[in-house]
């Protein structure tokens, strides 16, 4: 039996044949004339370049203009001898453009006029397209709430004319707006396409829409975008601007290729979101005060720590807004630009040109600036020299990524900064995070639960003994505790939540940071000095607005550790107080990792309830040895150890397990168990991989035994 092939695939050889013949010998005659060749089918058609030359003579001249940085412009041709391509060229040379001739094949030059259309759409659509100021403050004054928002995309898509689209974005662009949103999320599945909102840095979901729409909503946006509508598999980023009221809001867009069509993120770059004036960013009074007087030095650094999205950019603009005055120059660099403010220079990062932080900097330092703000310090030259124009009469402004702000000093001598001249340039070292504020008209005053209770005494007390004056801030370490929680109304959309508010910790340079720099310190040992300094943690903040109804528990775990460190240190009027210790953690029911933490406060009222979590910490700590028998646990095992240490210096062995009448008993008991306990610490020491869920099963039992 002979094998075949059929006429269609025969026809597609020699299709394939003919065009690698086409592009061979285009290549040979390219060589032979002293002109580069070049295949467009793997290269990018750059429309800037493109409609440099018109379409009707791009075709007549069998020419094609690809792509163009500054005055080099990349162009190509059918024939080096055609007289009208030549007069294009001779043209643009005259326009000051440095020309480079490629020779192309017939199919290349297809590829490159087909983007024409693209720039057809985009000229044609600018009226179609366009965001209507008008009607996008109609919307913002109608909208309310989110269901709203879902409700005028309905009747916009019921409608089915020629604007349909247009309308749909003009109520996403107004509902964001009127909602306060950051971000707008166009997000494709199987079956339909899901658009959210984020509000307050949590998504919330607002309407689930047809992939048809999607489609016409994908194009409308890339063309707003100036995004290739034909491009499909790999991420593009654009932008553009809609007008609102006076004020010109950007819009960053960003599509990346997923399983069921493009994932489109809009970020909603209003203005008026970081027009928070200082005093309004939930900074506490303390804290305050000495940041203010920091900003009004002529030199010195001030550093905003923290994660993405902790509001490290909305308080450098605030301190900026606050500081400026005409009778100085202040300048930034930023990657990118976010809002722009009046009377204050400002360059943006352009990696592609060579323009990045350093170069900004440097170009910035012979402006003759007296304030400068580097958008973020990611390296060792932007470190030493943002550290030297601090030493040279500049007030310097920056970020780090780290955690705290301890983190701060141990970042910037890792990036090679010298100690001692740091210790004369960093004033002081800020980190920050946000958390969502309840809804005044709907937030629920209540008791917290005894676990809630512990943690907020654990923390008052850590506070308390560190030397904080928590009578500033009209608390006590043993008031009646009350908290409020999250209700939901018309106001809040229903979620419990309006707005955020930042919490904040700080490090000053004083003399004993300063000697400390000198020693090569861990973040660890610098939290130790710095409490001498009296300002409070960011967990210690968290507690404070949670006491005083601004946010929730709930809200301020989910961004800082509640847990006190392990050497706390008591004042000299607490000798007599008990320490809080960690509480057992509770496991997460799908990882059987910890995520949550708590503190043990020891009084009279709460042995049992000790002894409680002590036994849950267990079965939490077996459960997690089952699913991860190779993580290692000596450092749990040890702090329950010295928990049941701490518990008996504060209360008799048989006063916490048992009746008096059974005091030898309960004695052999608990020697019994803390030598298991200390047998079981070295053994995780010396195999920390081998599990020990078994061993815990027995200790927990044990613990039972003797509190029956």
């Amino acid at each position: 039996m002979s094998i075949g092939f059929s006429a269609g695939q025969q026809n597609k050889q020699i299709r394939q044949l003919k065009t690698r013949e086409e592009e061979s010998f285009v290549e040979l005659m390219a060589g032979k004339i002293g002109h580069p060749y070049i295949d467009l089918q793997s290269i990018g058609i750059e429309t800037d370049a493109l409609k440099l030359i018109p379409e009707e003579k791009a075709r007549s001249a069998q020419i094609a203009s690809f792509k163009i940085t500054g005055k080099d412009l990349l162009v190509g041709v059918r024939s080096s001898e055609n007289i009208i391509a030549k007069e294009i060229i001779t043209d643009l040379q005259k326009q000051g453009y440095n020309i480079t001739v490629y020779l192309l094949s017939r199919r290349s030059l297809e590829k490159a006029w087909e983007r024409y259309k693209d720039i057809t759409m985009a000229t044609q659509a600018d009226s179609f397209l366009s965001i209507s100021s008008e009607t996008l403050e109609q919307l913002a004054q109608k909208i309310k709430i989110n269901d709203d928002i879902k409700a005028e995309i309905e009747r916009a898509m019921a409608e089915q004319g020629a604007h349909t689209i247009s309308k749909i974005l003009e109520v996403i662009f107004g509902g964001a707006i009127a909602t306060g949103s950051s971000d707008v999320h166009i997000e494709p599945y199987e079956k339909n396409v899901r658009i959210r909102f984020r509000q307050d840095g949590v998504l919330q979901d607002i309407i689930e829409i047809a992939h048809a729409t999607y489609k016409k909503i994908n194009s409308r946006i890339k063309l707003l975008s100036e995004l290739k509508i034909s491009q499909t598999e790999e991420a593009q980023d654009g932008r553009f601007t809609i007008k609102y009221q006076d004020s010109n809001i950007e819009i960053r867009t960003s599509l990346v290729p997923s399983a069921y069509g493009e994932g489109i993120v809009m970020r909603i770059l209003n203005p008026e979101a970081t027009k928070v004036g200082f005093d309004k960013l939930g900074i506490e009074p303390k804290l305050f005060r000495v940041l203010e007087n920091e900003i009004k030095k002529p030199t010195g650094m001030i550093l905003t720590t923290g994660p993405t999205g902790s509001g490290k950019t909305t308080t450098l603009y605030s301190i900026l807004r606050k500081i400026y005055n005409p009778e100085v120059k202040i300048m930034t660099i930023e990657d990118p630009i976010e809002y722009h403010l009046d009377g204050i220079s400002q360059t943006q990062v352009e990696h592609e040109r060579g323009y990045d932080f350093l170069a900004g900097l440097r170009a910035a330092l012979r402006q003759d600036p007296d304030i400068i703000m580097v958008g973020e310090i990611r390296d060792t030259e932007t470190a030493k020299i943002a550290v030297n124009a601090a030493l040279t009469g500049h007030l310097v402004l920056s970020t780090l990524h780290t955690n705290n702000a301890a983190g701060a000093i141990p970042r910037l001598l890792d990036l090679g900064v010298n100690p001692k001249i740091m210790g004369s340039a960093l004033s002081v070292a800020l980190a920050q995070r946000l958390v969502r504020k309840l809804c005044p008209s709907c937030k629920k005053k209540t008791s917290p639960t005894p676990e809630q209770e512990l943690i907020l005494r654990g923390v008052l007390e850590y506070a308390h003994n560190t030397g904080k004056d928590l009578a500033a801030y009209n608390v006590t370490v043993d008031q009646p505790i009350e908290i409020y929680e999250a209700v939901g109304c018309e106001q809040c959309n229903g979620l419990g939540y309006k707005g955020r508010i930042g919490i904040f910790e700080a490090i000053l340079n004083d003399a004993n940071i300063e000697k400390l720099m000198k020693e090569n310190p861990s973040e660890r040992e610098i939290t130790k000095v710095a409490t001498s300094q009296g300002i409070l943690t960011m967990p210690e903040d968290g507690v404070m607005k949670i006491l005083s109804g601004v946010t929730s528990l709930s809200e301020i775990a989910k961004v800082v550790d509640l847990s006190i460190p392990d050497d706390i240190p008591i004042a000299p009027n607490q000798k007599e107080k008990s320490q809080p210790t960690e509480q057992p953690s509770q496991t997460n029911k799908d990882t059987g990792i910890e995520n949550k933490k708590a503190q043990i406060t020891l009084t009279p009222s709460t042995r049992s309830t000790e002894i409680t979590l002590l036994v849950d910490y267990l079965k939490d700590l077996e459960q997690d040895q089952q699913l991860n028998p190779g993580r290692g646990i000596a450092d749990k095992i040890k702090k329950i150890k010295n928990t049941i240490i701490l518990l008996l210096e504060n209360s008799p062995a048989e006063e916490l397990f048992a009746q008096p009448s059974e005091r030898d008993r309960v004695h052999t008991e608990v020697k019994n168990l803390m030598t298991d306990l200390e047998a079981l610490e070295k053994h995780q020491m010396e195999k920390p991989s081998v599990g020990v869920a078994d061993e815990i099963q027995n200790i927990r039992t044990m613990i039972q035994g003797i509190g029956k």
